[in-house]
């Protein structure tokens, strides 16, 4: 059995949404730049909606890919679907992740809902 599915795979070598907003209406960061793994998120937000989202990652090919399939799951969804998001619902969509890497999906996770509490707090 391979170690990653074929989505991990394809995500960490072409991500998709990688890069940042000039005036994102939400930002969320989970971990810590400059000193480990971290993930942080840009939203465009329209009608309730998000209309873009980008991120970026520094961390191992499994967070690359957790973030980057996250930001096609929330794209075009409400706030509210968005916050219904599972960190199982994205390891399912990721094919799984082994268990010392699933972090990787919560991370990933996290750094959405800082940036979903950030549009709730009047934005970025």
């Amino acid at each position: 059995m391979p170690r990653y599915s074929e989505t991990v795979i394809d995500h960490v070598q072409s991500p998709r949404n990688h890069g940042r907003l000039d005036s994102p209406d939400a930002v969320g960061l989970a971990g810590a730049r400059r000193r480990g793994r971290f993930v942080e998120f840009h939203l465009h937000i329209e009608d309730g909606r998000v209309a873009k989202a980008l991120f970026q990652s520094d961390g191992c090919g499994p967070t690359i890919a957790s973030a980057s399939v996250l930001s096609e799951m929330i794209t075009g969804k409400s706030v509210e679907q968005c916050r219904a998001i599972t960190v199982d619902q994205l390891l399912d969509v990721l094919g799984g992740l082994p268990p010392n890497k699933r972090q990787s999906a919560t991370l990933a996770f996290d750094a959405l809902q800082e940036a979903l509490d950030d549009y709730a707090a009047g934005g970025a």
